[in-house]
């Protein structure tokens, strides 16, 4: 068994689509027999590692994930002065070191000065996760590439590396189906986000005016459009191995303790970008509960398959939601035993009641999780 931070966290969105199914509406799920809003951990992940909340914190320790790697070494070859042919065939040797390419294209007799501006050749099929020890070993091949003007060599084109520098592949891991010894399993484990009460996807009709148009020959709308739009308050769940973690980052402490800092930030600070400028429904989380220790890690989702929490008179849903999460949290360590060795609880002023002593602000709660 290893060591595990698991995080709970609540909180309250207002009318949003912050994660569109395929018709353009928000996702949703049927739990406890009843329809929930949902947000994927795909578009949470995203959202936390594209973040100013992580960039700021992570500066340098971050990875890029592309499939268009192959077109970057292209660009830089061509602007040193490479030929056409040259610089594509060098950047697909290099991009086809992560992930296998996509077809050539064949060109015709006198075709060459279109050639070049077509580049799907230069992908690669699946997007790659590049750690910056394999963006730093790349950017210098090209320099020497460009420098020397030849084709790199089969020993300089050993650009796979373990990312013990990229604190979003250690949390989300990478997968390489070619080279499969330099994946990375995700030490951060996500769920999706549901609404802990029941919620419905509600349309917005709304129209659009022409601004020239002043109604001489027309007063119709100038464009009409509905879309999805839903509100709740969602409960997210969210497991981290610890041992893991160090591991992906070479034992690394201080870069780990970063790592924790910018995620717990992230989570509850970051909202994700869907229909933001339709909507601003950006949002901090009300309560985060964390803990660590050995004990196998559960969700507490149970606190919420009924349809609405039960609420006290004059309770809110935000303090149901917290109390609902405390009470189920209490509930299955009288059937299971402790859950964690310890845990802490940041939670807004007017709640912290509800979790007594152990309720504090979001650094206290962060330091918690960085001491060893």
């Amino acid at each position: 068994m290893g060591r595990f931070i698991q995080l709970h966290a609540l909180t309250s969105y207002p009318p949003s689509n912050l994660n569109r199914d395929d018709l353009g509406r928000p996702k949703s799920a049927i739990v406890g027999g009843s329809l929930r809003l949902r947000v994927s951990s795909q578009a949470l992940k995203r959202a936390w590692r594209t973040s100013g909340t992580f960039k700021a914190a992570l500066d340098g320790n971050l990875g890029v994930r592309t499939k268009e790697m192959g077109v970057r070494v292209y660009d830089t070859l061509i602007a040193a002065g490479a030929k056409d042919k040259d610089a594509r065939e060098w950047a697909r040797s290099i991009a086809a070191c992560f992930g296998k390419l996509k077809a050539e294209k064949k060109t015709a007799k006198g075709e060459d000065a279109e050639a070049g501006k077509n580049k799907d050749d230069l992908h690669i099929e699946q997007l790659a996760h590049f750690g910056p020890e394999e963006i730093a070993a790349i950017d210098a091949l090209t320099a020497i590439l460009c420098a020397e003007k030849r084709a790199p060599s089969s020993d300089e084109l050993e650009l796979l590396r373990k990312p013990y520098a990229a604190v979003d592949i250690a949390l989300f891991g990478r997968m390489l189906a070619a080279s499969p010894a330099f994946n990375v399993d995700a030490a951060a484990q996500v769920a999706h986000a549901i609404t802990v009460h029941s919620a419905a996807v509600e349309d917005d009709y709304f129209t659009a005016v022409d601004d020239l148009n002043r109604g001489d020959e027309d007063r119709g709308a100038g464009h009409i459009g509905e879309t999805g739009f839903g509100a709740g308050i969602y409960y997210l769940y969210v497991c981290i191995n610890l041992d893991l973690l160090d591991r992906n980052l070479a034992g690394d402490t201080a870069l780990r303790n970063r790592a924790l800092a910018a995620l717990v930030q992230a989570i509850t600070q970051v909202s994700p970008s869907g229909k933001q400028n339709s909507f601003a429904s950006r949002a901090h989380a009300s309560c985060l509960l964390a803990e660590r220790g050995s004990q196998q890690p559960r969700s507490l989702h149970l606190a919420y398959l009924r349809p609405e929490p039960k609420r006290n008179a004059d309770e809110d849903m935000a303090s149901a939601a917290i109390r609902a999460l405390r009470d189920k949290r209490l509930s299955l360590e009288k059937m299971y035993g402790p859950s964690c060795t310890d845990w802490r609880a940041a939670v807004e002023g007017e709640y912290q009641g509800l979790l007594g002593d152990k309720a504090g602000s979001l650094d206290a709660l962060i330091q918690f999780l960085q001491e060893d």
